[in-house]
């Protein structure tokens, strides 16, 4: 049996097999010296507590050559945080080139106070294998109810989301350009039920889209998971465990926080002018993918990105859900100005300059956020809170 037949498959039938197997990955592992905590956590899990005894395992920080073994196991293997990979598909959101570089610019940019282990190598290269894990839930074929769960969450139709916020003064907490948005997902989908008397072509089903109420949570399961780091660091405890979830949790948080800064990611023109076009804007279907994933890979590199996210200091966030929602109008408000480069060829072949720029201060701008959406979750982690114990 192969070494990914046997990591699959707990108990395989060709055991004497998949003893060679395990010989053979704990002698390449020794053999680059590689300390990686979810690779331990997943081979002790299935081989057994002798893996504690490996070299490879003795000093968490080190960071080696052993990545590169990493990266093809940990790529075709069901590991201890619960990723399964499946087939590629197509890319979505930034595609994958682009949501890798909004994770990897955000957390090489962390500030010096956030944990250690949130700003190494190791980090690095989780993190950034992150960005577009998302996207990879989309087979509809294999994982049909997965997609029809997690997809609303990629997006948000702005101009039908309004109806399910409630109408303020610009000024006033949490107003968002005349709207209050509900913090709590299922208090927006009642909002939008009501809502439909009055405005009967209003979709009450996933094509509005769930994608700030996505982010929100996800943030929270990150500052919970941060909280419970600190329990643990306070307590002399091994952390190792919560070190896995924390990871996870931030790259995770990265790919929807790098969709809020794509335009069309915010709007019901999310790929082809629909209505009233004055302005003569493409109506094909093809103006997303050719923006996001095949300019984006062929003309933007991190480092072109890189220095727009450095010269930007970290900001902590007191209240994320309406600097969040301001970070989307923001991208929504560019919409048209996504049209309009399209339209002059800014995104064929090479594009042109001004297309050029605007990509990179998008990838920026999530970048920028994510950093500070994670810097402030570590933050606010140390937040007073009170004790949970269970059912009352």
């Amino acid at each position: 049996m192969s070494l990914l037949g046997c990591m699959v498959n707990r108990y395989p039938s060709g055991r004497s097999s998949c003893e060679y197997s395990r010989r053979k990955v704990i002698k390449v592992a020794n053999r680059y010296d590689f300390p990686d905590p979810i690779l331990f956590l997943f081979l002790r899990r299935r081989w057994g507590p002798d893996v504690a005894n490996l070299s490879l395992f003795a000093n968490r920080r080190r960071y080696t050559a052993g990545m590169r073994f990493a990266k093809v196991l940990v790529g075709c293997s069901v590991v201890a945080a619960g990723l399964v990979m499946v087939g590629t598909k197509p890319a979505w959101a930034w595609g994958r080139d682009g949501h890798m570089m909004v994770n990897l610019l955000a957390q090489q940019n962390l500030p010096g106070d956030v944990p250690a282990f949130l700003r190494n190598g190791h980090a690095r290269d989780v993190v950034e294998w992150m960005g577009p894990e998302p996207d990879r839930w989309r087979q509809r074929d294999a994982e049909p109810e997965l997609v029809a769960v997690q997809s609303p969450d990629h997006f948000l139709d702005y101009e039908w989301a309004i109806y399910g916020a409630t109408k303020c003064t610009d000024g006033a907490s949490g107003c968002i350009d005349g709207y209050n948005f509900p913090k709590k997902r299922y208090d927006f989908i009642r909002a939008l039920a009501a809502a439909q008397a009055q405005h009967p072509d209003l979709h009450l089903d996933e094509r509005v889209g769930f994608q700030p109420w996505q982010v929100e949570e996800v943030w929270q399961r990150l500052k919970s998971d941060l909280r419970e780091y600190r329990k643990e660091v306070a307590a002399n405890e091994d952390t190792s465990g919560v070190e896995v979830a924390i990871l996870f949790d931030a790259g995770w948080l990265g790919h929807y926080v790098g969709d809020g800064s794509q335009p069309l990611h915010n709007t019901i023109q999310y790929n082809g002018w629909t209505g009233p076009n004055p302005n003569g804007y493409t109506t094909e279907h093809h103006i997303h993918s050719q923006f996001e994933s095949v300019y984006v890979s062929a003309n933007i590199k991190a480092a072109d990105v890189a220095p727009l996210v450095q010269a930007a200091p970290p900001v902590k966030i007191d209240d994320e859900w309406t600097q969040y929602w301001k970070y989307l109008h923001h991208s929504n408000g560019l919409v048209e100005k996504v049209y309009q480069l399209e339209k002059a060829g800014g995104f064929t072949d090479a594009g042109t300059p001004e297309a050029k720029a605007f990509t990179e201060e998008r990838l920026a701008a999530g970048a920028i956020e994510l950093r500070d959406l994670i810097y402030s979750a570590w933050v606010h982690s140390a937040d007073p809170v009170e004790e949970f114990h269970g059912p009352q």
